[in-house]
C-alpha cells in the first residue's frame, strides 16, 4: 500500500507574514499605478502650462510685430483651414477603405489570406512617415499630375479644380498620403472590434434567413459603433498632427478652394519648416500655432468621447 503524505498546516506566524507581504505588494502596486496615472495628468498640465506661457507674447502682440503684419489670428486661420481640410479629406477617403478591409480580414477572407492581408496592415503602419513623404513626393505626386489635369478639364467650373499643379504637390495629394497612413490605424481597430462580435449574435441572425451582408448589418456594425468611432477619431488624431509627409508632399502658399494646384499649408508643416530657424516673436507665433492644434486635438477627442458615450447605451456590446 502506498502511504499518503501529509502536508502539515502552515503555522500561524507564516500565514500572518504572508498576509503581510502580500498587503505590502499591493499597496506598492497600488502607489505605481496611481503614480503613473498622476504622472499623465502632470506631463499634460505642463505642456499646456508652456504652450499657453509661450503662446501669449504672439496672441497678444500689435499686428506689426506678427512676421506677416497681420494679427496672429488672420496668421493662424488659413493654417487651421488647412490642417482640417487635409485631415477630413483623409479621414473620407480611408475610412469606407478600412472598414471594408477589416470585415474583409475578419468575416469574409479564407484564414490564410486573411492573416496575410492583416499582417500587411499591419506592417504598414510599421512604415516612417518620412517615408510616405519621400513617396508622395517622388512617386505618388507626379503619378497624379495627369489626373488632376483631367479633373481641371472637365470640371474646372469647380472652385477646387482650378488650375493644376504641374509637379503634383497639392493639398489634395498631401490629403491622400496621410489617408494611406492613417488606413492601417483604422483597420487594425475595426478589425479587431469586429472579430469580438458574439457569434451567438452573428449566428442567430443567420439562422433566422439573413444574408452576410444582412447579418453583418444587424449584428457587427451595432457591436462595433463604438470601436468604429473610436478608430476614426485615432486616425483623424494622426492626420491632424502629420507632419513629416505633409512638409515633404506639399508645395506651400497662400489658402486657396483650388485643392489641385500649388498653395494651402498645415499648422504641423509650418512648425517643422520654421521653428529651427525661428526666435523671438516668430518662436512665439509657431508655439501659439501649436496650442491652436494642440485644441483641435483636444476638442475633437471631447467629441469621441460624447459620441461614444452617447450611443453606448445602444451598442451590441452591452
Amino acid at each position: 500500500m502506498s502511504e499518503t503524505t501529509v502536508t502539515p498546516p502552515d503555522a500561524p506566524g507564516d500565514l500572518a507574514r504572508r498576509g503581510a507581504a502580500g498587503r505590502a505588494s499591493d499597496r506598492i502596486f497600488n502607489g505605481l499605478t496611481l503614480g503613473a496615472g498622476i504622472l499623465i495628468f502632470v506631463v499634460l498640465a505642463l505642456v499646456t502650462l508652456y504652450l499657453i506661457l509661450q503662446s501669449i507674447p504672439a496672441m497678444t502682440a500689435a499686428p506689426d510685430q506678427i512676421s506677416t503684419k497681420t494679427s496672429f489670428w488672420t496668421y493662424v486661420a488659413p493654417l487651421v483651414v488647412g490642417t482640417l481640410i487635409a485631415s477630413l479629406i483623409a479621414l473620407l477617403v480611408s475610412t469606407p477603405v478600412a472598414v471594408g478591409v477589416a470585415l474583409f480580414i475578419s468575416h469574409y477572407a479564407p484564414a490564410r489570406i486573411s492573416k496575410g492581408v492583416g499582417y500587411v496592415i499591419d506592417l504598414l503602419a510599421a512604415i516612417p512617415s518620412v517615408v510616405f513623404g519621400a513617396w508622395g513626393f517622388t512617386v505618388f505626386g507626379p503619378g497624379l499630375v495627369p489626373a488632376y489635369k483631367w479633373l481641371n478639364e472637365n470640371l474646372g467650373f469647380i472652385p477646387i479644380f482650378g488650375t493644376p499643379s504641374t509637379t503634383g504637390r497639392t493639398l489634395l495629394t498631401a490629403s491622400l498620403v496621410l489617408a494611406v497612413m492613417i488606413l492601417p490605424i483604422i483597420t487594425s481597430q475595426c478589425r479587431e472590434i469586429f472579430i469580438q462580435t458574439p457569434a451567438l449574435h452573428q449566428e442567430a441572425a443567420l439562422a433566422l434567413g439573413a444574408t452576410k451582408w444582412d447579418m453583418i448589418r444587424a449584428s457587427v456594425f451595432p457591436f462595433a459603433r463604438n470601436g468604429i468611432v473610436s478608430a476614426i477619431m485615432l486616425g483623424l488624431g494622426r492626420a491632424l498632427g502629420e507632419t513629416m509627409a505633409v512638409t515633404l508632399v506639399l508645395s506651400r502658399g497662400a489658402l486657396t478652394p483650388n485643392l489641385i494646384g500649388v498653395g494651402n499649408n498645415t499648422i504641423p508643416a509650418e512648425i517643422a519648416l520654421n521653428f529651427p530657424e525661428a526666435f523671438g516673436m516668430r518662436q512665439s507665433e509657431l508655439i501659439a500655432a501649436g496650442l491652436v492644434l494642440f485644441i483641435i486635438t483636444f476638442l475633437v477627442n471631447m467629441i469621441a468621447r460624447w459620441i461614444v458615450g452617447r450611443y453606448s447605451e445602444f451598442s451590441g456590446a452591452n
